[in-house]
């Protein structure tokens, strides 16, 4: 009987079927954009589609590439576990929709870059865009590997998938259709992909509204059960999730991820105007709450059936990212080919972000090590090299699958990294667009030691985790269960979804229940204001910015927060011109020489 343990059904025929034909089709969308632009295969094409992609399906390509495999399994897992807070993470996208749209939007689609480190050359130094773009590199290559180990090992313990093969058939796939469609392959197949994957969440909701009587009765026991307590305005930073950790901490979490990522800046560069560019943000933030909202939902629905016996604590699973794979199999194994749909719509949130790291990969590698080297390759070379680094990072990220099935509990704190890394990099940006006075040993010197900081609180917060008492998981039951274990967890590592449940560690040095128990989501707000901070006074005692006239394009202007027309292709040619071509700082971008806007008057629109 549904909600009362035990056994599950497994994969029948159709539910194959069904997976199957979702992977063949992603695939198939990379191949048709490759036949389609077959002659279209500069390196704008392949890495910015040409720039002519319009603002809904570049939207839902960026409400994609944020939902992983692992943001699918574990956002409802984390409503069952600890309430529907995480919704309120609405108010972060919010305010982080507005800020990457109005200030860094207009700034990067003005300099008409491919890379977005490519920026902090032209602000600072070569070294330091270098570096960057090795932190990117090295931190999307391990993430994006976990992305698609974490729900193939969750999946392959409930629905019995083998769990190599739909490892190496998610990278393949991935590989192929970035290999031959390029950025226009990637985005057509997010937005079928975010179809999917929130048809899978309405499924869930759908049948649990059946089988407990109508979403009344499942908002009724969430609310008795202590999950729809989202507010709470406690300032402690040291409880994982309040209002102002969710708003103020998170809103700086995803303002790094979206504004500075190159996943996310090469969707929105992408947009054949501003206005495109701008509107793709806004409509991805409506995507985003719809996201969370569903996912939330699925959680608490979950809760619903389970609230008498919780698979986790009566040992029928071993963790909670393991929880919805479970429900799924539990409720709607008696219908062929939906929860063939529920797997597929877990396994596009992972082809959608493998897919967008391999792209962003490709970009930054030609963008920031191999172009400023070799600068006489002609357009047929650099495709050819786009094709095979794409090869080259797929076959990376399934190789990094396979090394974290041997990393245990570590695979937590890798996925952490993405975040800390995040603040310290987006405080460089700020610290180069709000202030002409900063300069290169400022930025680099703050850099360094906000991502010391946010290394030390986040791997230390990783070997001894917050208590009970801050992370405040909340109460589930076994007393309808057919046998119970009654085993007892807490949380190991409460910054990450889905959060793994382990027993606590009796021996806490003095720093664990404070340093080391701050909060996961000001991670990124730590590492942002330690690095402007630190580089302004650096910059200050080093002499401050010494260049006689820095060009105005590289800061934030007034016209930039309040402008929001629909550029036309005679406006977009004034914004996207290349200020490295006024500066000769070998940051020439060759996926820009052959773009139709800029092939007319580049010198009469140059403006210092």
């Amino acid at each position: 009987m549904v909600g009362t343990g035990g056994p599950v059904a497994t994969f029948s025929v159709w539910d194959y079927v069904v997976f199957a034909g979702t992977i063949l089709g992603a695939a198939g969308i990379g191949l048709f954009q490759a036949i389609r632009g077959r002659k279209e295969t500069s390196s704008a094409e392949f890495l910015l589609g040409g720039r002519q992609m319009t603002a809904v399906p570049v939207a839902m390509s960026l409400t994609a590439s944020f939902m992983s495999g692992i943001t699918v399994i574990g956002t409802p897992a984390e409503a069952y576990r600890f309430g529907a807070a995480f919704w309120t993470f609405g108010i972060a996208y919010t305010i982080m929709s507005a800020i990457t749209a109005e200030i860094f939007v207009p700034l990067f689609y003005r300099l008409g870059i491919t890379s977005a480190y490519e920026y902090l050359e032209l602000r600072f130094s070569r070294p330091i865009r270098l570096i960057g773009t090795s932190m990117y590199i090295v931190q999307t290559a391990l993430y994006t590997g976990l992305v698609i180990y974490a729900p193939a090992l969750a999946l392959n313990q409930i629905t019995g998938l083998d769990l190599w093969g739909v490892l190496v058939a998610t990278g393949a796939v991935c590989i192929i259709y970035c290999t031959l469609g390029g950025l226009k392959a990637v985005i057509w197949t997010d937005v079928l992909q975010m179809v999917i994957m929130l048809a899978g969440f309405v499924a869930v909701i759908a049948r649990g509204a059946v089988l407990q009587g109508g979403l009344t009765k499942i908002w009724e026991d969430a609310d008795k059960g202590g999950r729809l307590e989202a507010f709470d305005f406690d300032p402690d930073p040291l409880k994982r999730h309040t209002f102002w950790t969710i708003v103020v901490g998170g809103s700086v979490m995803w303002t790094s991820i979206y504004s500075i990522n190159q996943s996310q800046v090469q969707r929105y560069i992408s947009c054949k105007t501003l206005g495109h560019a701008k509107m793709s943000l806004y409509v991805n933030m409506v995507g985003l709450w719809v996201t969370v909202s569903l996912a939330v939902f699925s959680g608490l629905t979950m809760f619903s059936i389970y609230k008498d016996c919780d698979p986790l604590t009566n040992g029928d699973v071993s963790t909670l990212d393991q929880l919805l794979p479970y429900l799924v199999m539990d409720i709607l194994a008696v219908f062929p080919g939906i929860p063939g749909l529920f797997v597929a719509a877990a396994y596009s949130g992972t082809l959608s972000t493998v897919s967008s790291s391999i792209n962003a990969l490709v970009a930054v590698t030609m963008e920031d090590f191999i172009t400023p080297v070799f600068k006489n390759l002609t357009e047929k070379q650099v495709s050819w090299m786009n094709m095979g680094l794409s090869v080259l990072f797929g076959a990376l990220c399934i190789g990094m699958a396979g090394v974290a099935s041997l990393m245990g509990s570590i695979l937590q704190a890798a996925l952490s990294i993405f975040g800390m890394i995040s603040g310290p990099l987006l405080g460089l940006y700020l610290l180069g667009m709000l202030f002409r006075t900063s300069n290169s040993t400022g930025g680099l010197v703050g850099m360094i030691l906000g991502l010391v900081l946010t290394l030390w609180v986040g791997i230390g917060g990783q070997i001894y985790p917050p208590t009970a008492e801050k992370t405040n998981p909340l109460p589930l039951s076994t007393v309808g269960c057919n046998s119970t274990m009654g085993q007892n967890y807490t949380t190991a590592a409460p910054w990450t979804s889905p959060v793994t449940l382990t027993p606590q560690s009796d021996v806490r040095p003095a720093l664990a229940d404070s340093w080391y128990s701050l909060s996961y989501v000001y991670f990124s707000l730590l590492g942002t204001l330690t690095t402007m901070a630190t580089g302004l006074l650096v910059s200050m005692i080093t002499g401050g910015c010494k260049q006689e006239k820095l060009n105005p394009n590289l800061f934030v202007r007034r016209s930039d927060l309040i402008c929001f027309n629909w550029c036309s292709k005679s406006e977009a040619s004034d914004i996207t011109e290349k200020v490295a071509k006024d500066f000769h700082m070998g940051a020439d971008n060759s996926a820009f020489t052959d773009v139709d806007v800029m092939s007319k008057n580049v010198e009469n629109n140059t403006r210092l």
